[in-house]
């Protein structure tokens, strides 16, 4: 499998891998003890990965998002909870999550999975990510189990972010990537109906570009792995998604 293919099969698997802790029920009991709903403590702890920054770095870190929703999610919840200890206890919730999901995955597909999405990370020295270099900065768990779910966290934000500087390069309107994207999560992203674009040729012609060049910057972050690295991230991927339908946990 070239580093193409591998970008394209792991595309929309990572995406909803790394997202799938978010808004989980034992998820929104870690934000309870902390005082925020769970909306709040996606939010603070996405966000806190970059520091206790001004709502603007967040915004920009977000991109596809209504600036209301930024303002309940970040500027808000600030006044809560402190983003930086915030973002610590999200990646536990993160955690939490993968091992009442991924114990029935073999712990050396796991391992290998995370050695290789941990290089691909690594390697990454532009500032197009900075909810990557955020989540970098975590060290990297001994237990394959978490070691492999931070990997998907990871994995996820360096797509995100460089298809925001796809969408950028292409001169494509966020809010119109978003609504071409996914209506139902343009609503969730706090967009009013009366901001949709008119959907045109040009319009789609530029999302489709975006999309283009996000698989081949992708595609070219994974030019540092091995064939044997690239058939070990494919096989993490697909096992761990696989246990999102039918998950079981971890017993140590």
């Amino acid at each position: 499998m070239n580093a193409l293919q591998l970008s394209d099969v792991t595309a929309d698997p990572i995406q909803v891998l790394g997202m799938s802790f978010y808004f989980d029920p034992l998820t929104k009991e870690h934000g309870r003890e902390h005082g925020l709903n769970v909306f709040e403590f996606y939010g603070l702890g996405r966000g806190g990965v970059l520091g206790d920054v001004d709502t603007q770095t967040v915004f920009d870190a977000f991109t596809f998002f209504d600036s209301g929703v930024i303002d309940a999610l970040w500027t808000n919840a600030k006044t809560k909870a402190d983003p930086v200890a915030t973002a610590s206890a999200h990646v536990q919730a993160a955690y939490a999550f993968a091992d009442r999901t991924f114990g029935g995955i073999d712990p050396d597909v796991l391992a290998a999975f995370a050695a290789a999405a941990r290089k691909v990370a690594d390697a990454h020295t532009s500032a197009e990510c900075p909810l990557l270099e955020g989540y970098r900065r975590f060290p990297e768990p001994s237990d394959p189990v978490h070691a492999a779910y931070l990997g998907t966290i990871l994995l996820r934000e360096l797509r995100g972010g460089l298809h925001i500087h796809a969408v950028n390069e292409v001169e494509l309107d966020p809010v119109a990537a978003c609504y071409l994207q996914d209506a139902s999560i343009f609503t969730l992203h706090g967009y009013a109906e009366s901001a949709a674009p008119t959907v045109t040729a040009e319009l789609e012609a530029k999302k489709v570009r975006a999309e283009e060049l996000t698989n081949a910057m992708v595609a070219a972050s994974f030019d540092v792995l091995s064939d044997q690295e690239r058939e070990a991230l494919a096989e993490g991927t697909r096992a761990m998604f696989d246990a999102l339908q039918h998950p079981v946990p971890v017993t140590r």
